[in-house]
Parts: C-alpha cells; structure tokens; sequence
C-alpha cells in the first residue's frame, strides 16, 4: 500500500491521505469579499482528490492584507461571501477544509504579483503598514508603524473574531501564519523585532506575542475544530530566526496540544540566500517531527509523486503540502495514485475518465450505459 495514500487524522480530522493543498493567494477578491473566482478555483481544487484542502491567507483585518485584492474575513460581508464558497465545496466534496488566517505587517500594502509586488504608498491608494518594529522589509522603503500597545490587543483580538467566523463558516481546521515574513513571523524574527519591551529582545519575549495570539484563538475555537500553525524554520540569513529558535517555538505549539504544525521558511528578509532544489525545506520538517512529535507538515517543491512518497515512508513528515504544483496540475493527486499503484477519490461525473490499464484508480467503482 503506498504511504502517501494511507489516511491519517489530524485530531477528529480524518484525512484519507497525505497531501495537502497548500494556502496560496490568489489575490483577487473585491474588500476582502470571495467571488466567482475563488467559487471556481476551490470548486476544482476540491476534487482533486487531496486529503486537505486550506483556504489562502485570509486577512484578520482590512490593513493586515498583503495586496488590496487578499481575501479577508473580518466582517460580516468578508463571511457571507466565503460561506458561498464553502457551501459549493461541500456539496460537490467531502474533502476536509481549513482557512490560513493572517496579517502581513510590514509586508502589506503591496502591489500584486502581476502588477510587481511592491509597496503601493498611501498617497497610491495604499496603507501605512504596521510592524514589531520600525524597520522596513526592504531598505527603500518607508518605515512601518511600530505597534503599540493598544495595536497589539486590537490585532489579537482580530484574530479571535476572524476565527470565530471561520467556525461559523464550518471549517474544519485553522492554521495560523506565523510564516514568510508575515506578522506573527516578523515578531519572532530579530531581523524585524527590535523592540526593547516585553515583546522583544530575547527569544521568549519575541515569542511572547505570537503565543498570545496563538492561545487567544485556541480558547476561542477549543473542542469546536482543529488548530495549527504555519512557520518559518529559518530565515536564511546570518543572525535571523533559525531552526534551533523554531524548535523552541515548535516546543511551545506541541506544549499547547496544537493539531500540527505547517513547516516552511524565509520571507523575512530580501537578503536571504537559500539554496533551492526538490525538498530543500524536508529536513527542518523532520527534524521538528522528530523532537516534537507533533504532527507535520512537509512543503516546499515536492512536485513527483515518488518524492512525495519517500518523505512520508521514510517519516520525515506526515503529510506533504504542494502550491505552484497543484496550480500547474490540479489533478496531482489522481495521477500520483496512478503511477504509485494507490487509489484516490473521485466525484462520480468523472468515473469514466481513467486510461485504459488504470480502471481501478478510483476504487470499486461501477458505470453502466444503454
């Protein structure tokens, strides 16, 4: 039986296999309002036969979006247009759904993708963003408000308001973004966190916020869905958070009786150096999975379905995430199950579908014409 398509449960969550859809933005919401766009884009990843499915980062807050066109969940309107989506997943697939829920910081206000990515100033229509710290993501660029007391409690807060709707929402689990270069990662990075309270200096303190917002929104959600967390295991870069800091952090999460636990890296820094290559990210998931127990999420251009079966054989990781691949390839699943001789599940419209040799790929699986 392939490793990859053996089920596993995160908490209450059943999964029926391995893989998971990573969040990726899709930058194309209207104030913060899900359309037809993200209707069509989860409708399809829904029935790509992944065991879990999570939504792209969801902002927690109007200014804590990285472009004006993220996906927002911070009102009422946020909500009643992403309960369309979820609806429309739901009825066409049982396939588990979580939401990323995040604020960018520093790293907000920015430009699309397409449109280049960088800083739109307020007098463009954008925003001041807010950071730990007054110190810019890139050195042309203007400061970030520091935050003060009275940001950090209206910001955690957000997060609880954010992941009560997305309960209403029935998601079934939410992962915090305490990654690339976001918010709660900022707090935790010396290279962005140079406040000299207790949010910042040594490492507890730079952990200090994040845990609070980790443990504000596990009372919130507590008994009702699963939580998890998001994180960068190092910045690349000389003096940055490194993967010795995240086993602190990773210790905390597993201490808070976390779900699991989604590791990444970078995004902090333009000056990060990081060597890219198949699984260039696997060894911090292993090591974390090794000394936490907690269960782990491996990502980071896991693109062959043999790779991808290595990893979770050999207990690197439990689970394995794709973005740009399942973009490239939204039936990445259905044809990992093929070339590793495993099932997958498949919405009976598509039954006739298999090649000739690979009736079996959908299980025991009947069809009949007049």
């Amino acid at each position: 039986m392939s490793s990859l398509f053996s089920p596993f449960s995160i908490g209450r969550i059943a999964l029926p296999n391995r893989i998971v859809i990573a969040p990726m933005c899709q930058y194309s919401a209207e104030e913060g309002n899900a359309n037809d766009w993200h209707l069509m884009h989860y409708g399809k990843l829904a029935l790509s036969g992944a065991g879990l499915l999570i939504v792209e980062a969801t902002g927690v807050e109007p200014e804590g979006r990285i472009t004006p066109g993220c996906l927002g969940l911070w009102n009422d309107a946020n909500e009643a247009a992403l309960q369309r989506v979820v609806n429309a997943a739901r009825k066409i697939s049982g396939m588990p759904l979580a939401i990323q829920l995040a604020h960018a910081g520093r790293k907000a206000s920015s430009h699309k993708p397409w449109d280049g990515g960088q800083l739109i100033p307020p007098t463009e229509g954008g925003w001041s963003p807010v950071a730990p710290s007054a110190i810019p993501h890139a050195p042309q660029e203007a400061p970030p408000q520091a935050l003060d007391a009275a940001g950090l409690e209206r910001i955690k807060h957000a997060f609880v308001a954010s992941a009560e709707r997305a309960l209403r929402l029935g998601f079934d689990a939410i992962e915090l973004h305490a990654a690339h270069g976001y918010l709660l990662h900022q707090f935790l990075s010396p290279l962005a966190n140079r406040r000299d309270d207790a949010y910042g200096g040594s490492l507890d303190k730079r952990m200090r916020y994040p845990l609070e917002v980790i443990d504000a929104v596990r009372a919130a959600v507590a008994g009702r869905c699963e939580l998890g967390v998001r994180v960068s295991a190092t910045d690349w870069v000389e003096g940055g958070w490194d993967i010795e800091e995240c086993m602190v952090f990773a210790a905390a999460l597993r201490e808070r009786g976390l779900g699991f636990i989604h590791v990444s890296s970078g995004g902090v820094s333009p000056m990060q150096k990081i060597a890219l290559g198949p699984g260039y990210q696997v060894h911090l998931a292993e090591r974390i999975k090794r000394e936490t127990g907690l269960p782990t999420i491996a990502v980071g251009l896991i693109t062959d379905p043999k790779q991808a079966e290595g990893i979770i054989a050999s207990g690197q990781a439990d689970m394995v995430a794709l973005a740009r691949g399942i973009l490239y390839d939204p039936h990445w699943p259905w044809h990992a199950a093929a070339e590793l001789g495993a099932t997958v599940s498949a919405p009976p419209q598509y039954w006739r579908c298999p090649p000739r040799g690979l009736e079996k790929l959908f299980g025991e699986i009947r069809t009949a014409q007049r």
